[in-house]
């Protein structure tokens, strides 16, 4: 058996939560005060994500990058395929809100998209 801790990001509550595993399968959840930490300590130890923020260079713009972060969470594994991924992009201004930057960054299916607008000059 082993035995995990991590503090909940699921709520404000920030509880600490103790996860027994047997062969890599959660076998129990403790500390946590809501559904939401259960939830989140499952997914935690057997197959985290995350969502990832960076940005991109932007050719024409009034700003020379462009604030993205992935539509959806990704396996943390891939953060760093993800990020040298992006190192290769460069987008032609106007950019706006929500605008697609890449898709299915490193093959993990998710769309990296625009936070922020960015004018021509």
């Amino acid at each position: 058996m082993e035995q995990r801790e991590l503090i909940c990001i699921g709520c404000p509550m920030g509880c600490m939560l103790q996860v027994t595993l047997s062969s890599g399968e959660v076998i129990e959840v403790t500390g946590n005060t809501c559904k939401r930490g259960d939830a989140y300590a499952r997914k935690e130890v057997t197959n985290p994500t995350r969502i990832l923020t960076s940005s991109v260079r932007v050719s024409g713009g009034e700003l020379p990058v462009v604030s993205v972060k992935t539509r959806s969470d990704i396996p943390k594994g891939k953060i760093t395929e993800c990020m040298e991924a992006l190192t290769e992009i460069e987008v032609t201004a106007p950019v706006e809100i929500g605008d697609v930057i890449l898709e299915n960054i490193a093959g993990t299916g998710v769309d990296m998209i625009a936070t922020k607008s960015v004018s021509g000059v």
